[in-house]
């Protein structure tokens, strides 16, 4: 989303001046790549990075410059990632906070939301996160029951909102509320900026079977949100938060224009030479079975790059739809589950009991318990399905009872009552 009427720099110019300015501002990578984690020092270190990249010149590339980005396009944003590859980079910032918040931000937010807030985003000083699931909602984005009531000075936020990672080391929420109980789900629901310690806010964290606690659950009783934090149109947030999906899948299934850098954890040559060493770590490399299920790893990965080329180059020129990217997260989350399979079969007991010698086996058993999560980040494959047979190839929409009916009369869960302080 470059600036149409910035002055576009050349891309071998660009490339010179951006590789230039990595080798004397940015430290480099060993082969191991950075950590994956999302932890509170992670998240520091990557607000100071992308300060160093906005007073470089280098950050938000496709974001207007009047809103503190470059406006350059997104081949600007390929060169810089491909000339970065081998520094350090504020990638944990890339999902969600500037491939889904931020252009979320700059489609529907007014002009006063997007000079307030983008700014401080591209400069690293405000983190910014999603306020979506729920913790009796399931799937059905729409069967939003956290409330937001109209008072005097604007909104009452009532409810509570679950696995938002990050949620106690970012400052910023773009929160999904009822606001009309009376019209149908899709219709009652209001996109707001919640600032995240605040009172009212009560922030837990949630413990993970692998022991990450980057995932979080807030509370909300009686928030105040001032009126200017209404983000589009009352009762129109089901417009906003379908925005916000598409930036999500495209983000998660590599076809944004945002990200800058690499994502988080291993690329995919990186993971390709971690099963081969893995291979080699456990005696393996020489057996039939082990190098088939390499090659089908390398297989997968580079049927995945090619598959990213294709409908993003499509989206990029309106033969696809946006919700193509549909077809890029489904096939993402598919494929990572195979790799995690693959990856624990090489492995072996080494990846269910492992010393400090086999600990590259123990990383994947790791993963392996939270293989399923790739699939349900940012919609379930279910819906992508869904989303890729009615949207994409304009098959008849799924029957849903519930579709016209005002959501107070339509059977719903309870909103959970907060533990007792601990």
């Amino acid at each position: 989303m470059a600036d149409e009427n910035a002055v576009s720099e050349d891309l071998d110019s660009f490339r010179q001046r951006a590789r230039e300015w990595l080798a004397a501002n940015m430290s480099r990578v060993g082969p191991d790549g950075q950590p994956a984690g999302y932890s509170d020092a992670s998240v520091a270190r990557a607000r100071i990075l992308q300060g160093k990249l906005f007073e470089g010149g280098f950050a938000g590339l496709c974001f207007p410059r009047e809103h503190g980005g470059q406006g350059l396009s997104p081949a600007h944003q390929r060169v810089f990632n491909e000339e970065c590859a081998a520094y350090e980079m504020p990638a944990v910032l890339n999902i969600c906070h500037l491939t889904i918040l931020a252009p979320t931000l700059l489609d529907f937010g007014t002009e006063e939301q997007k000079q307030r807030y983008l700014p401080a985003i591209l400069r690293g000083e405000e983190l910014w996160i999603q306020f979506r699931s729920e913790p009796t909602g399931g799937s059905d984005l729409a069967g939003v029951i956290t409330r937001a009531t109209p008072d005097a000075d604007g909104w009452l936020l009532s409810g509570s909102k679950i696995w938002s990672t990050g949620a106690d080391v970012s400052d910023y929420a773009l929160c999904l509320a009822r606001t009309d109980w009376d019209a149908p789900k899709h219709r009652g629901l209001t996109m707001f900026v919640v600032k995240i310690h605040q009172p009212g806010i009560t922030v837990e964290r949630i413990k993970q079977v692998n022991g990450s606690m980057e995932f979080c659950q807030e509370f909300f009783d009686d928030v105040r949100i001032p009126p200017e934090n209404v983000v589009g149109q009352v009762n129109d947030g089901w417009s906003v938060a379908s925005r916000l999906l598409l930036h999500e899948r495209n983000s998660i299934g590599g076809a944004t224009s945002f990200a800058s850098g690499p994502r988080r954890g291993r690329s995919s040559d990186g993971a390709q030479r971690d099963l081969v060493e893995l291979a080699k770590g456990t005696g393996q490399a020489d057996d039939q079975g082990v190098r088939q299920l390499v090659a089908e790893a390398h297989v997968l990965g580079a049927v995945q790059g090619h598959l990213l080329q294709r409908v993003g180059a499509g989206m990029g020129t309106g033969h696809f739809p946006g919700t193509a990217g549909a077809i890029l997260k489904l096939y993402g989350a598919t494929t990572g589950i195979r790799r995690s399979d693959i990856g624990l079969e090489i492995a072996g007991t080494a990846g269910v009991a492992w010393n400090e010698d086999r600990r590259m086996a123990g990383q994947y058993g790791q993963q392996y318990l939270s293989k399923q999560s790739g699939g349900l980040a940012g919609g379930s494959n279910e819906m992508q399905r869904n989303i890729i047979s009615e949207r994409v190839l304009g098959m008849p929409r799924e029957f849903a009872a519930d579709r016209d009916r005002p959501f107070g009369e339509v059977k719903h869960n309870r909103m959970p009552v907060r533990a007792v302080e601990r």
